[in-house]
């Protein structure tokens, strides 16, 4: 008998499960007959883009038969001049997610490992399976740590890199529990991470971290040959819609990444959103200190309902109702709210609820007290 489809698939590919993503709107409100649902599951900005965004975005539409720049060479300047480096050193993607794809792509065979802490971003796992390389997942800080619960060990995963180990991935905020490590404990990790071994430190929810926290990245990049940084415009740029985002590295390793790259994997439309936004820097100020706000509020409010919630300096708060968070989920739907069940993060009892409006969060709290009486 032929083989099925499935077996004939590579063999990192046939056991690989596909990424998840928060339900949307229109698919509720289809699926329960209801309307004005407010979705806070997929961590995006709640302002919305840039007006400066949105008219580069206009501008672009007679052009729209032409392909895209596929250096993406004034975005690749402007980048470039923000964070104090060359333009070589620059690789775009679909999205930061694409950018993490080519990093195993390029770096990964079934002859090697890759490193990445329990509860981290899962994808992960996911570009580390599809090119049939092995996983080493390092336990991440316990339940009851007492400065950063299910956080990102240090320690763990520097004891996790092997001489097979070729990809270490570091997320800084890590999706989805909000957790962060300051800018001297990833430069002391770096100092102990062999130089054959590409450090991916993903920082798609940079502009949320305390100014205090943010890595000096010129600095880094100049120091450690073996870095690269990861970085996105679908959070606190609001373009998560037209998938763009990049990866800062030595021009060495942005050489190869950009060898297996494909052309024009950034479209012209998101390219001249991206290079506008850049330049909106209000619009980012305000984007960060709404949600500055908004987390303080869900947090007090949390606590007055009596949950517990894991420390975040992302724009969402991971919650534990200390029972399977399923049911929760399920009736905050009925409610027209969506947030994030964790069960594929293997965090059954939490639900991720990304920070949105005053308006949007009150609404979550109303309902979430209802749900819970």
């Amino acid at each position: 008998m032929s083989k099925t489809f499935q077996q004939l698939a590579a063999p990192g590919v046939q056991k690989l499960q596909p990424y998840l993503p928060g339900k949307p709107v229109e698919e509720l409100e289809r699926e329960l007959g209801i309307t004005h649902s407010i979705k806070l599951a997929s961590n995006e900005n709640p302002l919305g883009a840039s007006s400066r965004a949105l008219e580069a975005i206009e501008q672009c539409y007679k052009s729209v038969h032409f392909y895209p720049d596929g250096s993406a060479f004034k975005l690749s300047e402007r980048l470039a001049e923000q964070y104090g480096v060359d333009p070589a050193c620059l690789t775009f993607g679909n999205g930061s997610n694409d950018v993490l794809e080519l990093i195993a792509r390029a770096f990964l065979t079934p002859e090697h490992s890759a490193v990445y802490s329990q509860y981290a971003f899962a994808v992960y796992p996911i570009v580390v399976q599809a090119v049939g390389a092995r996983a080493r997942v390092a336990a991440a800080l316990s339940e009851t740590d007492a400065t950063m619960p299910l956080g990102h060990d240090p320690e763990a995963l520097i004891d996790s890199v092997d001489e097979t180990t070729r990809v270490l991935f570091i997320a800084n905020p890590n999706n989805p529990t909000g957790t962060w490590m300051d800018a001297d404990t990833i430069k002391g990790m770096l100092d102990r991470i062999p130089a054959n071994v590409i450090v991916v430190l993903d920082l798609a929810y940079l502009e949320y971290l305390d100014d205090e926290l943010k890595p000096d990245i010129k600095s880094l990049l100049a120091t450690y040959h073996n870095l690269v940084i990861t970085c996105t415009f679908s959070k606190v740029y609001a373009l998560a819609g037209l998938r763009i985002g990049y990866g800062l590295s030595h021009p060495d390793v942005a050489d190869v990444l950009n060898r297996v790259r494909q052309p024009f994997n950034t479209n012209l439309i998101a390219q001249a959103a991206a290079l506008a936004a850049l330049d909106d820097e209000a619009h980012v100020q305000t984007s960060v200190s709404l949600n500055t706000t908004g987390k303080i509020y869900l947090q007090a409010e949390l606590s007055r309902l009596g949950l517990s919630y894991l420390p975040t300096m992302g724009n969402f708060v991971t919650v534990n109702f200390d029972r399977d968070a399923m049911p929760v989920y399920q009736a905050l739907l009925h409610q027209g709210v969506i947030v994030r069940p964790l069960v594929n993060y293997q965090m059954p009892n939490y639900l991720r609820i990304t920070i949105g409006t005053g308006e949007q969060n009150a609404r979550l709290i109303a309902a979430l007290s209802e749900v819970l009486a």
